[in-house]
């Protein structure tokens, strides 16, 4: 029997879990941002880092320390954590995140290949496929992401950076666009919301608990400490790609102004550092990155919906989720990419404040606070992010709203009410 993991089996558990993480969004946020932000690059970068570093390693250890995202959100009510749940699994599987790996790394090969609806369609085809070979044995996922896939994608970004370092496009960092003038930190945290991590880190805690099994761990306590080693694993892993992704926009936006996606910077980086071999090498990351996320999500959502339903062998809902996602990605990247952000700002606040809630000691001891602070949060988010009409307005009215923060209030107000009753209960 095996105790938590450290050395080489940890790092392949935190290269898996860096790898489930690392997908489209990942690629193309950083970039972009570099190339807005300019000179005031480094400050939105610390936002970035905070929604897209720190959350996700934090969501990991909250998940591993309550022993499940379902006793971590039960703490809210059974029934809450029933539907966050679903709504979670949902929207970074079929709905939206799986579907955004293989338009994001189709995207990437129409400058090689050209672009029609019917080579679209045959690409998400083999995609999916192959992904869903891979994600059948969702215990084994530290042998190929960990072990082969993970390795290769690191050197290939390495191989641009290092492209980056020795040739830059331009000496020094352009003028910030109108949106990065102000508030930039802020606008750096509402960025990273896109990445969808902190969403994606609630659930992959069953998968990444599966592979810590598979390495010899057998006692729960092990496993939750080796689960909370790899997320820093992958957190140190994340920022330092991002690092060099976000310095590498930053110059290219300065060389080339007016850029309009993450994946427009890389292009034009990659092909002025390599010329055609630099188009084939970021096609190639592009595809090793979302192959990767594509595998862990199908996994992860396969894994829960067998549990939810287990008289469905989970190789027929991995199929099926393989299935829905790829007729999903046919709708093309920037209409994925419109749908998620009123989904992700609905969901991303209480997810945060879940988190948050779980590192405060005692507070689960109180039966009101979780409650009250979650479902304050959760009118605010929801009503600012559809069209709920005068319930909108008001959430929108809220301090902070403008900048995207309007929940900050509600989820303080529901704290000091659920505290307040506790303590008058007691």
């Amino acid at each position: 029997m095996t105790q938590a993991l450290k050395g080489r089996k940890l790092l392949l558990v935190g290269f898996t879990l860096f790898s489930m993480f690392f997908g489209a969004g990942n690629l193309i946020f950083p970039p972009d941002l570099g190339a807005k932000a300019g000179t005031n690059f480094w400050p939105a970068f610390l936002g970035l880092a905070i929604s897209a570093v720190g959350l996700p390693v934090a969501g990991v250890i909250a998940v591993a320390r309550a022993d499940g995202l379902d006793k971590l959100a039960g703490r809210v009510h059974p029934v809450f954590a029933q539907v966050f749940m679903i709504l979670i699994y949902l929207s970074i599987g079929p709905c939206l995140a799986i579907p955004r790996t293989a338009s994001t790394s189709f995207a990437m090969l129409t400058p090689l290949l050209g672009s029609s609806a019917g080579l679209q369609l045959g690409y998400s085809v083999l995609f999916f496929s192959a992904a869903f070979l891979v994600a059948l044995h969702p215990d084994r996922l530290t042998r190929w992401l960990g072990r082969l896939l993970c390795p290769c994608l690191l050197v290939l970004i390495l191989i641009l950076f290092g492209g980056c370092l020795l040739h830059p496009l331009a000496a020094q960092y352009a003028a910030p666009t109108e949106t990065y003038r102000s508030t930039v930190v802020l606008q750096g945290v509402l960025y990273g919301y896109q990445t969808m991590d902190a969403l994606a880190a609630l659930n992959f805690g069953a998968v990444i608990a599966m592979n810590i099994r598979a390495q010899g761990v057998a006692r729960e306590q092990d496993v939750q400490r080796s689960a909370i080693r790899a997320g820093f694993v992958a957190g140190g892993l994340l920022l330092a790609v991002y690092t060099m992704l976000g310095h590498a926009g930053a110059l290219t936006g300065a060389a080339v102004p007016g850029l309009a996606t993450g994946a427009e910077v890389l292009t034009v980086l990659a092909e002025r550092l390599f010329g055609k071999a630099g188009l084939v090498l970021l096609a190639a990351i592009f595809m090793l990155a979302c192959f990767n996320t594509c595998v862990g999500l199908i996994a992860c959502v396969g894994e829960y919906f067998h549990t939810l339903l287990p008289r469905i062998p989970y190789p027929v809902l991995a199929a099926f989720f393989a299935a829905a996602s790829m007729l999903i990605a046919n709708l093309g990247l920037a209409e994925i990419l419109r749908l998620s952000v009123p989904v992700l700002n609905a969901l991303y606040p209480v997810a945060i404040v879940l988190i948050v809630l779980s590192f405060v000691p005692g507070l689960e001891q109180r039966h009101r606070v979780y409650p009250l602070c979650i479902g304050c949060t959760a009118v605010q988010s929801i009503a600012a992010a559809l069209p709920l009409g005068p319930l909108s307005a008001l959430a929108n009215a809220l301090p902070l709203a403008a900048l995207g923060f309007g929940w900050v209030f509600p989820a303080v107000a529901g704290l000091l009410a659920g505290i307040f009753l506790s303590r008058t209960e007691e």
